[in-house]
């Protein structure tokens, strides 16, 4: 009798705070730096999601410094701080999406962990900002992966400076006007909310097109 093939975890869609859907792929453990720095590496493929196959392949350097504050190098203490860091990188408009390119170093330093408070300090949001989080969230893991969508991810909530209780408790908000209902936080989108495409679709189209033309710019 064979053994059944491993079935793999459905892609998680992570927004941006400008409304880009991204999946990340990071391909693990952390490796010391091979140019004899003193650095760890993690090496990471970041895919913009709706678009004709665009990604970023990305080196994320993390410094010695940054390092002593982390319990481990293993994905439970450093997936969602990874994933979030990138999402920010993407936002200020550091990383450029194309067909084909080469591996690009980023930091993984201090400048998105706090040492006073002992940390992760990713921006933090309204609850404004994040019900309309929530929103891009249901919709783009819907339309690109579909399923129900798990609102409790910690990662979510790192990023957003907050708990993952507080954003369910902002979507149990949404789901009362219709745009979702949700049971044991997992969202499952409605018309209400998928009939927000255009919506949806110009915001990501509008930060697309500010990151392209950053980076035509700086190639002159």
């Amino acid at each position: 009798m064979s053994t059944p093939t491993p079935t793999a975890a459905p892609k998680t869609i992570y927004v941006t705070r400008t409304g880009l859907p991204l999946s990340f792929k990071l391909e693990w453990p952390f490796r010391h730096a091979t140019s004899g720095a003193d650095f760890e590496v993690l090496h990471t493929v970041i895919t913009l999601e709706n678009s004709d196959g665009l990604r970023a392949l990305v080196a994320v350097n993390l410094s010695v410094t940054l390092r002593e504050e982390l319990a481990s190098l293993d994905p439970k203490d450093t997936e969602g701080p990874v994933i979030n860091a990138l999402r920010k990188e993407v936002d200020h408009h550091q990383t450029e999406f194309v067909k084909s390119g080469k591996l690009v170093p980023l930091p993984f330093s201090s400048r998105h962990y706090s040492f006073k408070l002992k940390k992760w300090t990713f921006g933090k949001a309204t609850d404004e900002e994040i019900a309309h989080m929530v929103e891009r969230k249901v919709y783009w893991q819907t339309r690109l992966v579909g399923g129900d969508v798990w609102l409790g991810d910690p990662t979510e909530a790192l990023y957003l400076d907050t708990t993952a209780d507080h954003v369910v408790e902002i979507a149990a908000g949404l789901a009362q006007q219709g745009l979702f209902t949700l049971a044991r936080r997992h969202a499952t989108a409605l018309p209400a909310l998928m009939n927000r495409k255009d919506r949806f679709e110009s915001e990501m189209a509008a930060a697309r097109q500010e990151l392209e033309e950053k980076h035509a710019f700086e190639r002159g």
